[in-house]
């Protein structure tokens, strides 16, 4: 039995109050009016909401009773397009139509079938789909080779796995994690490649998912007809990146590719949406900040049964800002063209050299503006998009920018730097001589010439090529000297290009030590003819040729041209030109060694290809050795003499003589000075230039 409460007991004992019976019937008599009243109030309001639902907005909340969602949906903004400094267009966009899943209708469910049906469907059309995950096709499973750190480092953290996991680890995960147990190993894979793409970049109701991009008329015809076999599965147009010229200057245009999983996390900080394409390389990722428009917005609401009740646009895209580049892509033509025909008639002569590969670069002397930058082997961007793997593995490179991050020995054209910091320090002067006698014994050595020339000042030195002349001056100066006149010149500097670029190397005590060597006094000698360890960028040397022409500056190179927007009818912003430094080297110096330099052209070594010439070009040849290989064949110069407008340099991987690749700049030059032919495809660049 319960206890009881005592103290409960004692206060329900208590006497009440003496109130008289009259009272307390008054006290409730009131709360009961009170009560009524309060009741009465409370009914009137819901009577009269309930008459103001059913009566005056009875239509209203039915139709709201109806809706199924609303959602906000991103109005894609076009991305700016890419001339040339003409306005001829190079990366444009086009409509394409876009295979899209959308979580708010794809049943989980089926997820896995929709997907496996879709993937049958675009395979048997030829066409491709996203899969981003760096795991071999087929077991055993591996890791791709070419797979960075990064990349495999965003796939074990989406999967929850340690940073040890295996490829079969994450293999084993994903089957469990998406349900693929009864499946085929080759369906396994397929779908494996579509799930952890769609998981890596948040697939959800809010967020749609690009499955396939810019399929065939044909293909969204399939889809469309199929459409009750594939419920959340839409085709929506979106923008196509499209390039006029396939073939032209790729490797400065640049190319654009879809977010990956391990750049996600990142780009969503910046506004980015995972179904965004982004700049990869090149002018597209240089600029994709002016390139990239802004989003707009729409609010769609449906009802039940999918049908669309209200598409109102609340935000409105802005479209990217169109860039126009320095390039002339016309004059880019023309060194492609060329770059391949001479190492072709390089390789077929009768003393033929290898003549693996090379570049050209051409840049405007008082501005750093680069007119024309080709490789060799290239590749075309048609290529890129289809059989990218295969180039990949081509042994020529073709995907290399030779151009801007390759780095060769300069091997003589480095003499009219030597020239002039000998003659700016007082080590020569415009008359000072030294004996040729082939041989150059100092430091316990045996230094050697290519020629036995005599008595030689600078300018006949330059002409001829002489390396004991150099040898002599680049032993009193010293190597500190000349390192410190060398970085004015740009010389192991990066030269400023928007565009990834090598700093190049060179040769230095410090850099000797780092690289674990030992500096020597013979080396101090090498680096004077351009040899020990320098190794510089054809864009370096473009831009060095450049500082001698115009008299002692040093322009930071840029590709960007002008801002303009979207259609092209206003300029938002000229590049600015920007000195990158000043050599502090006299005109009267300058002068002494351009005399050299068109000494090179007239009567040097370079006389075969302009002796004749109609206009005067200063140039220098280059033997560079290679150590194993071949020499290659370098080649600098800058046109018209008096009046310098452009400076070209040329490197041909095992290209023999530097007089040999002389032929290419003047090929550029006719292009620039004198052609008269087709306005569009090779116009007479000189003459148009602003």
């Amino acid at each position: 039995m319960k206890k009881r409460n005592p103290k409960i007991k004692k206060s329900a004992e208590r006497t009440p109050r003496n109130n008289s019976p009259g009272e307390g019937k008054r006290e409730g008599t009131a709360r009961l009016v009170t009560l009524a009243v309060a009741f009465g109030l409370v009914l009137a309001v819901f009577s009269g909401r309930l008459v103001q639902m059913q009566l005056f907005n009875a239509d209203a909340y039915r139709q709201e009773a109806d809706l199924q969602s609303a959602r906000t949906v991103s109005i894609k903004a076009p991305r700016g397009e890419i001339y040339d400094r003409y306005g001829r267009p190079l990366a444009v966009n086009r409509d394409g139509y876009a295979v899209v899943l959308d979580a708010a209708y794809l049943q989980a469910s089926q997820t896995n079938e929709t997907i496996l049906r879709l993937c049958g469907l675009l395979k048997e059309k030829k066409e491709e789909w996203r899969d981003d995950l760096p795991i071999s096709e087929a077991a055993p499973y591996t890791y791709m080779p070419d797979a960075e750190e990064n990349t495999l480092s965003a796939l074990q953290r989406v999967l929850g796995l340690n940073h040890y996991a295996t490829a079969q680890n994450c293999v084993d995960e994903m089957i469990r994690r998406y349900k693929l147990e009864g499946y085929s190993a080759a369906d396994q894979r397929t779908l494996m490649g579509v799930r952890y793409t769609m998981e890596a970049l948040d697939y959800s109701v809010s967020l749609p998912y690009t499955f396939a991009e810019d399929i065939s008329v044909e293909t969204r015809a399939k889809i469309m007809e199929a459409s009750f076999d594939f419920t959340g599965v839409n085709i929506e147009i979106q923008s196509v990146r499209e390039y006029v010229a396939t073939d032209i200057a790729p490797h400065i245009i640049g190319t654009i590719g879809p977010i990956y999983a391990e750049d996600w996390e990142e780009l969503k900080k910046k506004g980015y949406s995972y179904n965004d394409m982004v700049g990869k390389s090149g002018a597209e990722s240089a600029f994709e900040d002016l390139l990239r428009g802004t989003d707009g917005e729409k609010k769609i609401i449906q009802d039940q049964s999918g049908k669309v009740i209200q598409d109102v646009v609340v935000k409105e895209p802005v479209p990217g800002s169109s860039i126009m580049l320095t390039l002339d892509s016309s004059l880019q033509g023309v060194a492609q063209a060329s770059l391949e025909e001479i190492i072709q008639s390089l390789r077929a002569r009768e003393n033929a050299v290898p003549a693996t590969g090379g570049a050209v670069v051409v840049e405007k002397v008082n501005t750093g503006e680069i007119l024309a930058a080709a490789n060799y082997p290239t590749f075309d961007m048609k290529d890129y998009q289809t059989n990218y793997e295969q180039l990949a593995k081509d042994p020529g490179n073709p995907l290399f920018d030779r151009a801007f991050q390759g780095t060769y020995p300069p091997g003589s054209t480095f003499k009219p730097a030597i020239a002039c910091i000998g003659l700016q320090t007082g080590v020569i002067d415009a008359n000072s001589t030294v004996y040729c006698r082939q041989r150059y014994p100092y430091y316990d050595q045996v230094f050697t010439c290519l020629g036995y020339h005599g008595s030689e000042n600078v300018i006949t030195a330059l002409a001829q090529s002489c390396n004991i002349f150099f040898y002599d001056v680049g032993r009193r100066c010293g190597i500190d000297v000349m390192n410190n006149y060398c970085r004015l010149f740009g010389f192991g500097e990066k030269t400023g290009v928007e565009v990834g670029e090598s700093r190049g190397t060179m040769a230095s005590p410090a850099q000797t030590k780092a690289a674990g060597g030992t500096w020597t006094a013979g080396k101090v000698l090498q680096f004077a003819i351009g040899q020990s360890d320098n190794a510089f960028t054809p864009l370096q040397l473009c831009n060095y040729t450049a500082v001698i022409a115009n008299g002692g500056t040093r322009y930071e190179t840029h590709l960007l041209y002008k801002v303009m927007d979207y259609s092209m009818g206003q300029v938002i912003q000229e590049q600015s030109v920007k000195a990158a430094a000043e050599t502090g080297i006299s005109e009267s110096v300058f002068d002494t060694v351009k005399q050299g330099m068109k000494s090179v052209t007239s009567e040097g070594t370079a006389q075969a290809t302009f002796r004749n010439y109609e206009i005067q070009v200063g140039g220098k040849t280059g033997t560079a050795e290679v150590p194993g290989k071949e020499d290659n064949g370098v080649f600098v110069a800058f046109a018209p003499f008096d009046n310098p407008e452009i400076s070209i340099s040329v490197v041909i991987e095992q290209g023999g003589h530097g007089s040999s690749v002389a032929p290419l700049a003047r090929d550029i030059f006719d292009a620039y000075f004198f052609y008269e032919g087709d306005a569009y495809a090779y116009p007479a660049a000189g003459a148009l230039l602003p």
